[in-house]
């Protein structure tokens, strides 16, 4: 259903004899359409948050904009961590550059909301830092210095906002075959995320302790059982419900760490530049092949979250826009000296499962993450989530990806053709990144770009087989 029908089915819906305004009422809603809505309940209608455009009361919204941001917070951190302590950043400088990360991704995903321009997809989307860049990240700043980093950033920011803008002219070289490709591929690259949170976190010392084991596995278990139990919108809460149970479990088992607590500021402003951009020949042409590695994953989100929260196919402009929007970020992103972003797959998933994809309740999440990066209070809070509740609420989102991949192989057909490009680009991409040791011998640069990155390498294949593989007709023709 396209966005236009959505919203005359929504205004049909709010038309109806059981929702329609007295007169009085009438005249209130066009400043204040909030008000006119039922309240006896108390809850956002399940029409309304399934709807992109319906209006909704900020406070109603809240909640389900609060879950966004619970189920991608420490996502959207881990990546900071891991290349600031590359870079041997001092405790304040890595606490300003996490800051800087939560504003941008706030930013982020208020653009992809409400777009400027042809800059933004106009999409339900959540925006991160992005996991693409940190291997050739924590390459350079090895060897170069942090500020080649930020001047990567930059520089590729342009280069992906240059191919939004012209990806009606590319776009014909990923047809539907290679997308679903990309979208199965990014649901199979997070099963070890949601694996490695489950346990408690990559590197964590306690790995698959008893007690990670046991905060993961009662926070899924209240997850599923909120589902079960609850009915009508409350059922869209279940992932907010499991944190919440698990952060509350983890508190009595005392396993969660304080110490983000210490030395609080109560507000704290983000700065600009904080990093002297250095620009790397070198470096830039490693994040160019990256950010067109993100475009291209950057197509599967778009395309898998129209599939799973709003049954169709994006439109040319949403897709273009949306990559846009990712490059348009990234170079605030670099400014603040941070990475690049891209949309989060994690809340392609919660869409998935939860189906809420209205554009003011992603906007309050957007607007909570803006917040936190004035407030370092409430970065605390959230940083201080464990890695274990995190997975156990999480990991059920991730296989929701896979399937809408192969139901999306499904919907390109399963003709000769389809179904080689697709077994011989997911066996490549998958197998080869998981015996990453194949690639020793290759260029250091090509080992950063598809070592471990299995989108990227069943991104390549897909689209080699698809234009070096015969037409269906011919193909037939030569295995007869």
């Amino acid at each position: 259903m396209s966005s236009k029908r959505q919203q005359e089915t929504q205004s049909k819906t709010n038309q109806s004899p059981a929702t329609s305004p007295s007169p009085k009422q009438a005249t209130d809603t066009s400043s204040q359409s909030s008000v006119a809505q039922p309240s006896n309940t108390g809850a956002a209608s399940f029409e309304a948050l399934t709807s992109m455009n319906a209006p909704i009361s900020f406070w109603k919204g809240l909640p389900f904009g609060l879950q966004h941001v619970m189920a991608m917070f420490v996502a959207n951190l881990a990546p900071i961590f891991l290349v600031a302590a590359a870079a041997k950043m001092t405790p304040e400088q890595s606490a300003m550059v996490i800051q800087n990360g939560l504003l941008v991704a706030g930013l982020g995903t208020c653009l992809q909301l409400y777009p400027l321009w042809r800059v933004g997809g106009r999409l339900p989307m959540v925006t991160g830092i992005s996991f693409t860049y940190v291997a050739a990240a924590v390459a350079i700043v090895a060897h170069q210095g942090y500020g080649v980093v930020v001047g990567a950033v930059l520089a590729g920011g342009f280069i992906e906002l240059i191919l939004g803008l012209t990806a009606n002219y590319w776009r014909r070289f990923v047809p539907p075959i290679v997308s679903a490709i990309v979208v199965t591929s990014i649901g199979f690259s997070l099963l070890s995320v949601g694996a490695q949170s489950f346990g408690g976190g990559a590197g964590a010392k306690d790995f698959g302790s008893w007690q990670n084991l046991t905060l993961a596995c009662v926070s899924l278990v209240a997850c599923l059982a909120f589902q079960l139990l609850t009915r009508g919108t409350a059922k869209q809460l279940s992932v907010l419900f499991g944190l919440v149970v698990g952060y509350l479990l983890a508190l009595a088992m005392h396993a969660v760490d304080f110490s983000s607590f210490q030395n609080l500021q109560v507000v704290s402003l983000p700065r600009v530049m904080p990093f002297k951009p250095e620009f790397d020949a070198g470096a830039i042409i490693s994040f160019a092949l990256l950010y067109v590695v993100s475009s291209v994953e950057v197509i599967g989100d778009t395309t898998a979250l129209c599939r799973v929260g709003l049954d169709r196919t994006p439109s040319s402009r949403e897709m273009s826009g949306a990559i846009a929007g990712d490059g348009a970020i990234s170079i605030i992103s670099g400014l603040f000296g941070c990475l690049p972003l891209t949309s989060f797959a994690q809340n392609i998933g919660l869409v998935a499962m939860t189906k809420v994809v209205n554009r003011k309740v992603i906007f309050s999440g957007g607007l909570i993450l803006v917040l936190a990066s004035f407030v370092p209070g409430i970065a605390a809070i959230f940083n201080s989530l464990p890695q274990a509740v995190l997975g156990g609420c999480t990991i059920m989102m991730f296989g929701n990806i896979i399937l809408s991949g192969f139901q999306m192989i499904a919907e390109a057909g399963f003709s000769q053709r389809n179904i080689t490009i697709a077994a011989l680009s997911l066996t490549v991409g998958i197998g080869f990144t998981q015996v990453h040791e194949i690639f020793a011998n290759f260029p250091p640069l090509f080992q950063s770009i598809f070592s471990t990155n299995c989108i990227a390498v069943s991104f390549v294949v897909a689209v080699l087989a698809n234009l070096l593989l015969p037409s269906e007709e011919h193909f037939i023709a030569s295995h007869s």
